[in-house]
C-alpha cells in the first residue's frame, strides 16, 4: 500500500514540474517582445511577437475571414506575407495551391508573429468592423435550423452585398473552454443596414451552433464582424439567375432575393432548393408570394428521401436532377450556389454540362 502511495506521489510530483516546465518555457522561450507589423506597405504596428497572424491581427481589430476559427481546417485566412513569415508549415500546405506558395500566401492562423512582419491584404478588409448586437429574435425553421434577427447598435450600420458573410463569435459556456468565431452568410436585405437576420443549423458538437442552439436568449448581446466574401449578386447585367440552395445555404439566396425585391431588379430568377423531405422546407409562403411580387421568379424545391407517406407532387431527387429536367439552355444565365461541397460540385458539373460557362458560375461552400 505504502509503494503505491509513494508512486502515485512520485508520479504528481513529475508531472507538476513537467507542466511548470511547459509553462515556463511557454513564457520565456515563446516571447518573442515586441515586433513591427507592416501591412500594405504603409500601415505599421507594434505587436507582441508569439501568437499567430491571425490573432494578433483580431488584436489590431483587422478581422480575416476564418470559418473554422482559426484551426486550420477551412483555408480562408488567407495573407500574403511578403517578409517575416518564417517556413510555410506541413498544416498549410493542403490549402494552399502551387501558386499560392510561389505568391508568398500562408495560412494567417499557422503563421506565427515571431519577428519584425510585413503582410498585404485586401483594403476592403480595413472597412471590416465589429459590432456588439442584440438578439430581436429567434425562431425554429426546423427541428434543427434556427433563424437570428439581429440589431446592431444604436446609430450603427453595416453594408454589405448580397451574398456575403459575418462571423459570430462563441463565448465560453459550459462545456466550452475557448472564444471561436464562425462564419455566418447573411439572409437579410443589405437595404436594411441596422439589422442582420441569419440561420444556423445545428452541428452536433460544434462550438457555435451548441451555443446558439442552447444557450442563446432573445435580449442577448453577440459580438458580430463583418462583412466578407467575394460571393456576391453581380446586378450590373440581365442575365436569368440559377439560385441553389440545401439547408442553411438558403440564407445568401435570401437576400440576393430581398436585394431584387427591393430595388425592383427586372431579371428572371430561378431557385432551385434541395431537401430530404418535406420536414426540412421552410418559409414556403414567403417563396409564393416572391413568386407575384418578383418580375419572373419560381421556387423549385426538390426532395430526395421522400416517401409516399409523405404525399409529395413535387420535384423528387438531388438538385442536379432538378437542373437537368428544367433548364433548357445556358444562354444569358449566371448561377449562384450555396451549400456543402459535395453538392457545389455537383452542381458545377451540371451546369457546365449544360454549357454555362464556369466564370459564370458563382459559389460558396461550407462544411
Amino acid at each position: 500500500m505504502n509503494e503505491i502511495i509513494i508512486t502515485t506521489a512520485a508520479v504528481t510530483g513529475i508531472s507538476a514540474i513537467f507542466a511548470f516546465l511547459l509553462t515556463l518555457a511557454d513564457r520565456t522561450i515563446g516571447n518573442y517582445g515586441e515586433v513591427k507589423l507592416v501591412i500594405n506597405e504603409e500601415k505599421e504596428y507594434t505587436v507582441n511577437g508569439g501568437s499567430s497572424l491571425l490573432s494578433t491581427l483580431i488584436d489590431e481589430k483587422i478581422f480575416i475571414p476564418s470559418a473554422c476559427g482559426g484551426k486550420g481546417t477551412c483555408g480562408y485566412c488567407k495573407v500574403k506575407v511578403l517578409d517575416g513569415g518564417g517556413p510555410v508549415l506541413p498544416t498549410e500546405t493542403p490549402f494552399l495551391t502551387d501558386e499560392e506558395l510561389k505568391d508568398n500566401v500562408r495560412l494567417s492562423c499557422q503563421c506565427k508573429v515571431k519577428q519584425n512582419i510585413k503582410i498585404q491584404i485586401p483594403e476592403e478588409l480595413f472597412n471590416v468592423k465589429e459590432y456588439f448586437a442584440t438578439v430581436e429574435e429567434i425562431e425554429d425553421m426546423t427541428s434543427v435550423i434556427k433563424r437570428l434577427k439581429i440589431k446592431l447598435p444604436e446609430g450603427e450600420e453595416i453594408n454589405f452585398k448580397p451574398g456575403q458573410f459575418i462571423q459570430l463569435k462563441a463565448p465560453l459556456y459550459e462545456g466550452n473552454d475557448e472564444e471561436v468565431y464562425r462564419a455566418y452568410s447573411i439572409a437579410s436585405s443589405p437595404a436594411d443596414k441596422s439589422h442582420i437576420e441569419l440561420f444556423i443549423g445545428y452541428v452536433p458538437g460544434g462550438k457555435c451552433t451548441t451555443y446558439v442552439h442552447k444557450y442563446l436568449k432573445v435580449g442577448d448581446t453577440v459580438q458580430i464582424n463583418g462583412p466578407y466574401g467575394d460571393f456576391y449578386f453581380h446586378d450590373d447585367n440581365d442575365r436569368e439567375a440559377i439560385l441553389v440552395a440545401a439547408g442553411t445555404g438558403i440564407a445568401p439566396i435570401l437576400s440576393i432575393l430581398k436585394h431584387m425585391k427591393e430595388y425592383k431588379i427586372n431579371r428572371k430568377a430561378r431557385f432551385y432548393f434541395g431537401a430530404k423531405t418535406p420536414d426540412d422546407l421552410f418559409l414556403l409562403d414567403y417563396f409564393r408570394e416572391l413568386e407575384e411580387k418578383l418580375y419572373d421568379f419560381k421556387f423549385i424545391p426538390t426532395l430526395s428521401r421522400v416517401t409516399e407517406e409523405h404525399h409529395w407532387t413535387g420535384e423528387r431527387g438531388r438538385v442536379n436532377n432538378a437542373i437537368d429536367k428544367h433548364l433548357d439552355n445556358s444562354d444569358n444565365k449566371e448561377a449562384y450556389l450555396c451549400g456543402n461541397p459535395g453538392m457545389i460540385d455537383s452542381m458545377v458539373s451540371a451546369l457546365m454540362e449544360k454549357g454555362l460557362p464556369e466564370e459564370l458560375i458563382y459559389f460558396d461552400k461550407f462544411d
